[in-house]
């Protein structure tokens, strides 16, 4: 879809999000305290939203497809694979070039 496309390759991090998605807003707080500020697209704010959350699911994001974190136009995951590359010490050598304050 273009609007993932667009959206991924003009900003360094995009997490779509829903605005109720407890997991997404814990993704979003990693990434804040981490010194990154991501564009966070809500779903349930957007009138394309369920065309948008379908079109996730193509590209591998599983189901519930949010949150869904691209780094640098990539897709990463969603909540276990953030955590899981977190955890493994591999998530802030991915963001570096998108941290803001160190």
């Amino acid at each position: 879809m273009d609007t993932i496309q667009t959206l991924t390759s003009n900003n360094g991090i995009v997490i779509f999000s829903k605005s109720t998605c407890c997991l997404c807003y814990a993704v979003t707080i990693l990434f804040q305290e981490l010194g990154v500020e991501p564009l966070v697209h809500e779903l349930d704010h957007d009138p394309q939203g369920r065309e948008i959350e379908k079109a996730l699911v193509k590209k591998g994001c599983n189901s519930p497809p949010v949150p869904a974190v691209f780094v640098g136009g990539k897709l990463v995951g969603s909540t276990n694979e953030v955590m899981s590359l977190h955890l493994s010490g591999n998530l802030i050598p991915l963001i570096r070039p998108f941290q803001t304050l160190a």
